[in-house]
Parts: C-alpha cells; sequence; structure tokens
C-alpha cells in the first residue's frame, strides 16, 4: 500500500533524515539547479554560514564535503531542500505523524517537526561539527552484531558503543589503538564476520565527544525550541521526545555522547502507528551522481521490519528522480 495523498491526514507518516556518511561531492546540484524550493533554502544556508553553501556541496575543490564541520551543515542543508522541495511540488506543507532522524539527522527532524528554524539548527550544527572534529578524538567501528554481544569487546578495550542501528549491528567507538586491538579480537573470535573501520573524525556518541559537548552547551541554550508538531524521536532515550522544550535541549546535549539508539527509534514509531516512511536527504554508492545514489537509512529500516506483520512502506526524496516518484504519491 502507498502513502495516503487524498487527505493532507499525515498521522501515520513517520519523516526521516540521515547523518554524517550520506554526504557526496556534488550533493543537492540536481535539485538546486531544477527546484525553486530548493535553491531558497541553500540560498538561506548561505546567510547564515557566511559561505557559499552550495559551491562547496557540488564542487568541493577542496575536500571539505568529508570533514565534519563542513559535512553536518551540508547534510541538514540538503534534507531541509529536499523536503521543502517536495511541500512545494504538492503544494503544501507536510505535516506528518511522526519525525526521526539518525545522529545529526535529528535537527533535521526538529526542523521538520517545527520546533526549530532552520536557521537556528543550521547554526547548532554548525558548531555541533566544528567542535566534534576539533575535540573529538578517536575512530569508530561497525560490528555485524547486537548491542550485547558488540558491549563485550567494547568493555574489554576501554570503547564505548555508539549506535545501536539494527539487531545485527553496532558501532564503537574508541582510540584508534584500542580499536585496533577490539577488531582483531573480534576477528579471532568471530572469523566468518567482519567489523568495519568507519570513516569519522572522531568516537562519536561516546565519552570522546564530552568536551565537545560542554563547549556545545551554552550555545544550545541560546536556541528557542518549540513544542514539536510532529511526535519527535530522540536518539538518546530511545522513544519520543516529550513536548517540552527544555526536555528536547537536554536529551540533544547528552546525545552527543551517548548511543544514537536507532533501531529503538524505528521500533517505536512503527509500534505508535507508523505505517509509511519518508527518507529526505543525503545518499550512499559508488556512482558519483545523485541519480546514481541509493538512500542511507532504506537498509536500516527494511532489515529492521522484515518478516514484520506490520512493516512499514518505505519512500525516499533524494534527489530529483525520487522527488518525482514520491511527489506522485503525495498528490
Amino acid at each position: 500500500m502507498g502513502i495516503e495523498h487524498s487527505t493532507n491526514d499525515l498521522r501515520n507518516v513517520l519523516f526521516v533524515f540521515p547523518g554524517q556518511g550520506s554526504q557526496y561531492r556534488g550533493i543537492g546540484r540536481d535539485l538546486h539547479d531544477n527546484e525553486d524550493a530548493a535553491r531558497q533554502v541553500y540560498q538561506r544556508a548561505g546567510d547564515v554560514l557566511g559561505y557559499d553553501i552550495a559551491r562547496l556541496s557540488f564542487e568541493d575543490e577542496h575536500d571539505r564535503v568529508n570533514l565534519t564541520r563542513y559535512t553536518q551543515p551540508v547534510l541538514l542543508t540538503h534534507s531541509i531542500a529536499c523536503l521543502r522541495a517536495l511541500e512545494a511540488r504538492v503544494g503544501r506543507e507536510l505535516s506528518p505523524g511522526f519525525v526521526a532522524g539518525h545522529s545529526l539527522g535529528e535537527y533535521s527532524a526538529l526542523v521538520a517537526a517545527g520546533a526549530m528554524t532552520f536557521e537556528d539548527a543550521l547554526s547548532l550544527v554548525n558548531l555541533r561539527g566544528e567542535l566534534m572534529g576539533t575535540l573529538g578524538e578517536g575512530e569508530m567501528e561497525a560490528l555485524p552484531v547486537g548491542e550485547a554481544d558488540a558491549r563485550t569487546y567494547s568493555d574489554a578495550y576501554f570503547c564505548g558503543i555508539a549506535a545501536c542501528n539494527m539487531p545485527d549491528q553496532t558501532v564503537v567507538g574508541g582510540s584508534s589503538a584500542d580499536l585496533d586491538r577490539l577488531a582483531a579480537a573480534f576477528a579471532e573470535a568471530n572469523p566468518r564476520r567482519r567489523s568495519v573501520r568507519l570513516k569519522t573524525e572522531g568516537a562519536f556518541h561516546t565519552y570522546y565527544m564530552v568536551g565537545a559537548a560542554r563547549e556545545f552547551r551554552a550555545h544550545l541554550d541560546a536556541v528557542h525550541i518549540a513544542a514539536p508538531a510532529s511526535r519527535v524521536l530522540s536518539n538518546y532515550a530511545g522513544g519520543f521526545h516529550d513536548a517540552d522544550p527544555g526536555s528536547i535541549r537536554t536529551r540533544l546535549f547528552f546525545q552527543l555522547f551517548h548511543p544514537v539508539l536507532w533501531h529503538q527509534n524505528l521500533v517505536n514509531a512503527v509500534e505508535a502507528g507508523a505505517a509509511h516512511v519518508v527518507e529526505f536527504g543525503g545518499g550512499i554508492g559508488k556512482g558519483e551522481t545523485a541519480a546514481e545514489k541509493r538512500p542511507n537509512l532504506e537498509g536500516t529500516v527494511k532489515k529492521t521490519f522484515r518478516g514484520h506483520d506490520a512493516a512499514p512502506t518505505y519512500a525516499a526524496v533524494i534527489n530529483r528522480e525520487t522527488l518525482d516518484a514520491v511527489a506522485e504519491q503525495f498528490g
């Protein structure tokens, strides 16, 4: 069953937004060049950031898109550009029942829910990315096991659980030396399974980010947060944010140095009634153009609910082709 589009009622729809790892050189160019609504988002972003984020995203002349301080504003801008382009196509604001984002994507989700302005969220993630990239240390390793099994390794090698993405995928973070020892022990005990070192500038969502969080707090405190119009999932809590802006603020602070409970976010959304998932922004895959990319979070959504009696439908807006397809569903 597709997304119901005969009405403005989107109470059973979950909008999701990806985090780091879904950036690439050229991201957003196709939408910027062909969709007025997307172009306006990039213009507003440039005004906030004080540099040409469109040029940085599209040309990436100095290999900056993969630097955390630039990755985070690049992805937030692309995600909201995708959302606004869809709204312009269908001629109305889209207010889903549920929103969620993976790590950085939680800020995009809060913008989509009306809890933060785009400008405020962009200012925050701009600083967040800078602090995480400069004050953070360490690396990250993806293990093809659940949280309990991953914790036996992380506890043994001074590493921390960074993300619980699926029942069989957990990301851990630590120093390079500690992760080397952890990966060697994992390979010896699990010869048929392979862990993967991730390309990050630090052990995000672990104790290595405490210094960045302390610097970030004052700026987080200064930003206005409103009660969201949609139910927003909290990476830190695993469940839904309270409507109270103060609670949202503290959970965003704790999110920086606690695991992203993404699997719990997805399960809780579906148990609360989400029947359709739409992803906005980013793209992964070896192809160089936007049309060759595939959605970042699709795998986690589909694997989480494989064989599930109430498995949600899935769609994505990450480029012009997918925008066309989803716009037809919303009508």
